[in-house]
């Protein structure tokens, strides 16, 4: 469930014919079990609104899960932008020589975060991952040093600085893995193919395409959520915007 969620239109294509097949298989046995009387008939249709009602609120709830863990995407990557902006401004404290390294490690740390937004390759984000870590440790080896050798309370902006672009960082990444839960995956599948069922089991006289709107409507919604919570796989994607106007301005000083 957990792979299948990663690419939404393929959940979008796995949904639709799971709960299609209960929504035809509900109205199979519709036909060759039909309802008994009125009263059951009732009955049967109270139990449908109420899944159907069931649904609704945890598919809603399902999306503001992701909306909440999108915008929390978007933010930490701002976060992070203004974070390494600030520690080029605070590199002007560290002597001449360290300022110059940690611009140019800054520079090149800055390109990496974006190719982390950007790219979808696992294979090419396990280097970037690697050499971000390198950076890392280059770059606080850097202001450690400079600081060790002739502290000054100004010089301890730069180290708080360096401290808040490599948090940034680990607050983007949990941001990344932090997702819908399998488990509610799995809860919200089981209550789409109840209500399929029943709705197929209800369908009785209706046309036979009447019996394919609930699952494509489900399938739509599926196909949002699962959109919205992958933040690799999705047409809907963090873009680093203000990661890439920082490298633009960057290349403008540089020049």
């Amino acid at each position: 469930m957990e792979n299948l969620t990663h690419n939404p239109l393929l959940l979008f294509v796995v949904s639709f014919v799971a709960l299609s097949v209960v929504a035809v298989a509900g109205s199979w046995l519709r036909r060759h079990y039909p309802t008994a009387d009125d009263e059951q008939s009732e009955l049967l249709g109270v139990i449908l609104a109420a899944t159907l009602t069931l649904l609704g609120l945890i598919i809603g709830f399902s999306f503001s899960m992701a909306a909440n863990r999108y915008d929390q995407r978007k933010n930490f990557e701002e976060a992070e932008a203004n974070a390494i902006g600030t520690e080029m401004l605070r590199a002007d404290f560290l002597p001449a020589a360290d300022a110059a390294i940690v611009r140019k490690l800054l520079a090149e740390y800055t390109g990496l975060r974006i190719q982390f937004y950007l790219n979808k390759d696992d294979d090419q984000r396990k280097q970037i991952a690697e050499r971000t870590a390198q950076l890392q440790a280059a770059l606080w080896s850097a202001v450690r040093k400079s600081s060790s050798a002739q502290p000054t309370p100004v010089e301890a902006l730069a180290i708080a600085g360096m401290n808040d672009v490599l948090n940034s960082q680990g607050y983007t990444q949990a941001a990344f893995w932090n997702r819908i839960p399998t488990a509610a995956w799995f809860f919200l599948a089981i209550m789409a193919l109840c209500s399929n069922s029943l709705m197929g089991y209800r369908s009785g006289k209706a046309g036979r395409g009447m019996l394919f709107v609930l699952p494509l409507i489900v399938s739509f919604a599926f196909l949002l959520i699962a959109d919205i919570d992958a933040p690799r796989h999705g047409l809907i994607e963090v873009r680093p915007q203000n990661l890439e106007s920082l490298a633009n301005s960057l290349g403008d000083r540089a020049r």
